[in-house]
């Protein structure tokens, strides 16, 4: 059996938090858009201005808007915290394809999150299919990238030492 390394421990960690709180992101939305009605005027609605908009629904929307809403956005500022972690494991780690996926990732969720805001303050339903279709490239990047940390594990050898904190060498790429 092999024991991964610390890089690639983490990095599997890492991904495997994006995973879960994605599919928590994906129920908080289906809520959402169930249970939740988004009053048509608040903050940042039906803005001029796309960024001064989303950032008057965005201070609005947690601390005063639906429940169901409110926690989908924080769980959204979650991830987004998350992704530059993902992506300094991943280039830590090493391998191109690692570090091709969090970014990837990253940037979908960066794209999620303005359609979301978009679909806050404008109502348009192409906003909600657009977040959810970057929601869907989100969670295969990262995907993707515990199986491709995980690839890493079994290339490894098996360390000699009987101690697990001993340091094991990454595989070169």
């Amino acid at each position: 059996m092999t024991r991964p390394c610390a890089s690639t421990a983490r990095l599997l960690t890492a991904n495997f938090t994006a995973c879960l709180l994605l599919l928590a992101q994906l129920l908080l939305g289906m809520a959402t858009n169930l249970f939740a009605v988004i009053p048509s005027a608040h903050p940042g609605a039906d803005a001029r201005d796309y960024f001064t908009g989303a950032a008057a629904a965005l201070a609005w929307v947690i601390p005063h808007g639906p429940a169901w809403v409110a926690a989908h956005a924080a769980f959204g500022l979650a991830l987004i915290a998350l992704a530059p972690l993902v992506i300094v494991l991943a280039r830590r780690h090493g391998a191109r394809a690692d570090l091709g996926t969090a970014v990837l990732g990253a940037l979908a969720l960066i794209g999620a999150a303005f359609n979301g805001l978009s679909f806050l303050d404008y109502g348009h339903d192409f906003s909600s299919m657009i977040m959810t279709a970057l929601w869907a490239l989100a969670m295969a990047c990262y995907l993707t990238g515990m199986l491709l940390a995980a690839r890493s594990t079994s290339q490894q050898p098996v360390a000699p030492s009987p101690h697990p904190s001993a340091p094991c060498k990454e595989p070169a790429r």
